[in-house]
């Protein structure tokens, strides 16, 4: 994702150019604003996206489990694709272990 810069000015006056831009090519567009804190216009898929990644980065575990994965996958090991009941099931059983473990420990 670029970033352009553009005024408050600027960007009341062209605020449909830059929603087309912003959505059209996935562009930020920050806007600065004298005397007040900067703000960025970005597509509400991209937020949406942004907000997903940080929630899912927030559990060290999962942090972990994905950068694993994002390192198989550059390292161009196979991954195993699942259906979405095998993904369930996976998911259940994974789930059961990690109670048995918690209750032996």
């Amino acid at each position: 994702m670029t970033e352009t810069a553009t005024t408050y000015t600027r960007a009341r006056d062209q605020l449909a150019a830059l929603c087309d831009a912003v959505t059209g090519n996935r562009e930020a567009i920050i806007i600065r604003r004298r005397g007040k804190e900067d703000v960025a216009l970005i597509a509400a898929s991209e937020l949406r996206s942004l907000q997903e990644t940080a929630h899912l980065a927030a559990s060290p575990a999962n942090a972990r489990r994905l950068q694993r994965a994002l390192r198989d996958a550059k390292a161009g090991r196979r991954m195993t694709r699942m259906s979405p009941p095998q993904l369930r099931a996976w998911a259940e059983a994974a789930a059961k272990g990690r109670k048995r473990a918690r209750r032996k420990a």
